[in-house]
């Protein structure tokens, strides 16, 4: 197994120029949920992006938290010209934060503003049975988005819904995609069901 990580785009103080970034909290993330797993981070290039990820001969994609949509560019032609090649290739691809929210983009769906969602925790409602856990389930998650989605796209299924009904995780139907809202990498004690989500997702694993 060999995953590419994307990065959001930082400003550097006193530097005029922009910089990809990586939180450390995915290393760690990565050792405990896939461990002896490849993974490399991806930089910011456009559409060549794909070529590098071929070179290196990459066959699972994490879209990382970080920036939102519009914000940045660069990164936005990245990670789209990213999932158009995994979708064709058949990739497994795992979004979070604003890797959902591209996803849930992509496949046609929109995003709305929401207020207190942002370096907060709040409790979520499972919807239908998957490896997050059994329907009607609780899962108690950190939350840090200022976007939500209310309606989900066509193509995708929603597995975890917050206390207005908003979607905060999904897969798609028929292709290995899907992400959640929230970010398991930066939980000080990994959830066992986020790790069985993303081993489901890369691995074909049934918890």
């Amino acid at each position: 197994m060999r995953i590419a990580v994307t990065m959001r785009i930082v400003d550097a103080v006193g530097y005029a120029e922009p910089r990809d970034a990586l939180a450390q909290d995915w290393g760690r993330f990565l050792a405990a949920a896939l461990p002896g797993a490849a993974w490399m981070p991806l930089p910011n290039i456009g559409e060549t992006s794909v070529g590098l990820a071929e070179q290196w001969q990459i066959d699972r994609l994490i879209l990382s938290g970080g920036n939102d949509l519009g914000e940045r560019p660069l990164r936005d032609a990245t990670e789209r010209a990213l999932i158009a090649w995994a979708r064709m290739r058949n990739i497994p691809v795992f979004g979070v934060c604003r890797g959902l929210q591209l996803l849930q983009e992509v496949s046609g769906g929109t995003l709305a503003p929401v207020s207190g969602h942002a370096g907060t925790r709040h409790s979520l409602r499972l919807v239908g049975t998957s490896a997050l856990g059994t329907e009607g389930n609780r899962l108690d998650v950190n939350s840090f988005h200022n976007w939500c989605i209310q309606e989900p796209a066509s193509g995708l299924r929603v597995l975890a819904v917050d206390s207005e009904g908003n979607a905060e995780a999904m897969v798609h139907r028929t292709l290995p995609l899907g992400g959640l809202l929230w970010h398991p990498e930066r939980e000080p004690k990994y959830a066992l069901t986020d790790i069985a989500f993303i081993r489901h997702l890369f691995c074909g694993e049934t918890p």
